[in-house]
């Protein structure tokens, strides 16, 4: 405690408050314990802030401080690995595929080039390359289906790692990334518009900077790839049910190129499945990759809360927001006359 400027009493606290007339003053040197300061923008001791201050210290902020991993984050590498094998699978039997078909045309060639079928020999060759093919179709449907299963898993996973990184700025809920693949119409862009806002969210460098090359590669292979099996399967569905009919000549051997025609497209476009299977392994790689990136970047850096000033303290012996009692200097004090008595 030490004297008040204004009423003289013995009776200001630390923090400059007159317990008698409710004075501020300027705190007396001996009840500052030390001059420094905690932190930045931190008050000296002996004073404090205008208003209660909402964090520990001036520019920091409530939740994960920037640099630090996202939480919520799934970045298990389990069903990745399996989906990496699986498409590896997929493009294998892809390559058996293709290497069935051309068996089949190379046989259709040597019934064109010989005439109308009926050896024994021209028939044996027939239905081994029938078999082969038939074998490899049945074996990719069923290599093409479990990666499906895990596709769907994986897509799901990233898109709501997406969610983590990006709430609210999907276009598709997270059901979607299930369901829009197997809705017939819509499965010809919902997922490529799904893997865009994904590919956004997870772009360590911010939207902008997300790549575009390789996912535009990869979804319009597979658009192209099932458009053309589509069209080659059309086709040979005609041939075939041509063909189960007695033909003259000229219609047969017009049913037999049709055939041949349609087992090109068909072959065409597995091999075009061939492709973006291997572009499907690298958009796997890059997108788990800037996830990763982007969950150790963690939320991004919010901008510091700048210090509280505290508010300047008048001079010792100087009332708190008031100037020293009396006439300012120079003025007399009785200018207006004596007062009245």
């Amino acid at each position: 405690m030490y004297p008040c400027g204004r009423c003289r009493a013995v009776a200001v606290g630390p923090d400059g408050r007159c317990a008698a007339c409710g004075a501020y003053q300027q705190p007396h040197p001996s009840a500052q314990p030390h001059p420094t300061q905690a932190h930045p923008g931190q008050p000296p001791y002996g004073y404090a802030y205008a208003y209660p201050q909402p964090y520990p210290y001036p520019g920091a902020m409530p939740g994960l401080p920037g640099g630090l991993p996202f939480g919520g984050v799934d970045l298990r590498r389990g069903v990745r690995i399996a989906l990496n094998v699986l498409l590896g699978v997929v493009a294998l039997l892809a390559m058996l595929q293709i290497a069935a078909i051309g068996q089949q045309r190379g046989v259709i060639q040597d019934i064109l080039a010989n005439g109308h079928p009926g050896s024994s020999a021209s028939d044996a060759a027939v239905d081994d390359a029938d078999s082969f093919a038939d074998a490899m179709t049945v074996l990719s449907f069923l290599g093409m289906a479990a990666t499906a299963v895990l596709w769907v898993i994986w897509f799901r996973r990233v898109r709501l790692n997406a969610e983590v990184f990006a709430p609210g700025t999907h276009r598709f809920g997270s059901g979607w990334a299930v369901g829009s693949w197997f809705t017939p119409v819509v499965n010809l862009w919902f997922p490529k518009q799904m893997a865009n806002d994904i590919y956004r969210a997870s772009a360590p460098g911010g939207p902008q900077s997300a790549p575009k090359g390789l996912l535009n590669a990869w979804w319009t292979l597979w658009i192209a790839a099932n458009v053309l099996n589509t069209v080659g399967d059309g086709m040979s569905s005609v041939a075939s049910s041509r063909l189960r009919r007695p033909l003259a000549d000229s219609d047969w051997k017009g049913a037999v190129e049709l055939l041949n025609s349609s087992l090109a497209v068909s072959g065409f476009s597995v091999l075009l499945l061939l492709a973006d299977t291997a572009l499907a392994l690298l958009v796997v790689r890059q997108l788990t990759r800037m996830q990763e990136q982007r969950a150790m970047a963690g939320p991004p850096a919010m901008p510091p809360v700048p210090p509280v000033v505290p508010p300047a303290v008048p001079p010792y012996g100087v009332p708190f927001g008031g100037a020293p009692y009396g006439p300012p200097p120079g003025q007399n004090p009785f200018s207006a006359g004596p007062a009245a008595s």
